[in-house]
């Protein structure tokens, strides 16, 4: 779990819930730095105000829902309303005091690496936000899969939303990919940190895919690709994994 100082996500979060206009900071590894004043409005985002890719995605979301990295819990409070029950889960205590303030039933601290059988079996695991990134690497991506597959039900899905990291050219974005490369790492895989006022996460891995490596990475698991639903004009798409046939 974060500690206080680390937990500068759930620090935004929080400000922003209570009326503090505030701008998210992510940090790379090589020195990149991204600021966004629309990203803490879009974790609060509306349904009617969902881009149109997430507006179809979310309609494959059935029965009892895990929503990984719930954030300030958009998807998971949609989902609630319309019937479903849901289980919010998040590294960040202040981003789960925020999804219970906002009227999330269940929500709970937990990494995604430690979600299991032990919190419930489910018909969905939603990694919308681009959070299939959390698989953070192919290897631990793989060891995930598997880890999904023994704690959902047959007919389950995965509804995974990521983006094409070769939908680029920008010059320090394909430098980086080209340093991944030369470290034996995923062009997409990411090492970032997110800085808010004093307070600073530790470094994470947060993985971007293609659509062929998504492919590479589903073989040998229980998963396959259902359906992928584009984005208009951005690199970002939503793969509805679905887990295979036995016969």
């Amino acid at each position: 779990m974060l500690n206080d100082i680390q937990d500068a996500y759930g620090h935004l979060l929080w400000d922003y819930y209570n009326g503090k206009e505030n701008v998210e900071i992510v940090e790379r590894e090589d020195g990149f730095i991204n600021t966004s004043r629309f990203g803490p409005l879009d974790y609060f985002a509306e349904y009617a105000d969902w881009a149109e890719h997430q507006k179809l995605a979310i309609k494959y979301a059935a029965g009892c829902v895990l929503d990984i990295g719930c954030g300030a819990g958009r998807h998971a409070i949609y989902l609630q309303e319309q019937g479903h029950d849901v289980l919010g889960t998040d590294i960040s205590p202040l981003a789960i005091r925020t999804c219970q303030h906002r009227g999330l039933n269940n929500a709970l601290v937990v990494p995604v690496t430690q979600v299991s059988s032990k919190i419930g079996t489910f018909d969905t695991i939603l990694m919308m936000g681009h959070n299939f990134g959390l698989a953070g690497s192919y290897k631990r991506a793989k060891w995930l899969l598997r880890r999904f597959a023994a704690m959902t039900t047959d007919t389950a899905k995965i509804i995974a939303e990521t983006l094409n990291p070769y939908q680029t050219e920008d010059p320090g974005h394909l430098a980086y990919h080209q340093f991944n490369r030369d470290r034996g790492r995923m062009s997409g895989q990411l090492r970032l940190r997110i800085r808010y006022r004093q307070y600073i996460t530790p470094w994470f891995d947060y993985l971007f895919i293609s659509k062929a490596e998504m492919e590479d990475l589903l073989d040998g698991t229980a998963w396959r690709v259902e359906r992928y639903i584009d984005a208009a004009d951005t690199p970002t798409y939503v793969a509805i994994l679905t887990k295979r046939i036995h016969t």
